[in-house]
């Protein structure tokens, strides 16, 4: 459940780190290259560290594609609806993921929904309704929400195949790392087919942290912490933890740029952290 929650916090840090970059002249696809490649390094010195080997059996390489292919289009849709709505708004919607993870338990898997946990996500949607809010006159765009919901459908996807394929039983750094890799490889062809890669400006030096930032917090960190939970506690309750995503995000807002937490916004919080 740490691990879970963990994992959930630091996920909601993609758009503190992203929308700088954006600000700063990087399209989606260059932030995404960027963000992988500096992740997986990190990666190999945390196995190489723990004397792991980087060996993988034939048969893994096939769900360790399927998983980068996963991860890597839920990063690419959650990155393309900040171009269509607030990120806020954006963030918070994404969370309908836990949602789908326990529908496909239940349809696909048989797995028993008990009504505590309907109970739970009922209230945990409505605290994130609570703290879903936009600017003054903004609309919420319609392509923006199809990009956030094939976000959540992907990592919904993601999250029930770490659980149910030979995936599981493999160790959780050397996971991550060949998931970016494959998820990394995508963005690599890309780059090379369109022929553009944009780094950040050099007068504007610090964004790198930005990218260095990313691949370390809502991609290492999330996702290592994300397969752990999974293999400790299983798809459903993982994905419920998610809801504290939300949460993440505004308390970023209120401390770094300066919203103010208000009624609507503090009941919402209280809603989301009981039914966790």
């Amino acid at each position: 459940y740490l691990f879970a929650a963990i994992s959930a916090a630091t996920y909601g840090m993609n758009p503190l780190f992203a929308l700088p970059l954006y600000d700063g002249g990087m399209d989606l696809y260059s932030v995404l290259f960027f963000r992988y490649l500096f992740a997986i390094p990190i990666l190999a010195i945390m196995l190489k560290i723990r004397r792991r080997d980087f060996s993988i059996e034939r048969k893994d390489v096939s769900p360790l594609i399927i998983l980068g292919i996963l991860f890597a289009l839920s990063s690419i849709t959650l990155f393309s609806s900040y171009h269509h709505m607030d990120a806020g708004i954006a963030s918070t919607i994404l969370f309908v993921y836990p949602i789908m993870v326990a529908l496909i338990m239940f349809f696909f898997f048989k797995e028993k929904i008990s009504a505590k946990t309907i109970a739970c996500i009922a209230v945990a949607l409505l605290g994130i309704a609570l703290l879903c809010k936009s600017g003054e006159g903004a609309v919420v765009s319609t392509k923006g929400i199809l990009f956030v919901l094939g976000s959540s459908l992907s990592y919904a996807i993601y999250i029930v195949y770490v659980n149910k394929s030979r995936i599981n039983k493999m160790a959780t750094i050397k996971v991550t790392l060949y998931v970016l890799t494959a998820g990394w490889i995508i963005f690599a062809i890309r780059a090379l087919a369109s022929g553009t890669l944009t780094t950040p400006p050099t007068e504007k030096w610090w964004l790198w942290g930005n990218i260095l930032a990313l691949s370390i917090f809502p991609t290492v960190i999330s996702l290592i912490c994300t397969t752990e939970a999974i293999q400790c506690i299983g798809s459903t309750p993982t994905a419920i933890l998610g809801v504290l995503e939300p949460v993440t995000a505004v308390f970023f807002g209120a401390v770094i740029f300066g919203e103010i937490l208000t009624t609507r916004i503090v009941i919402g919080l209280i809603l989301v952290i009981t039914s966790v």
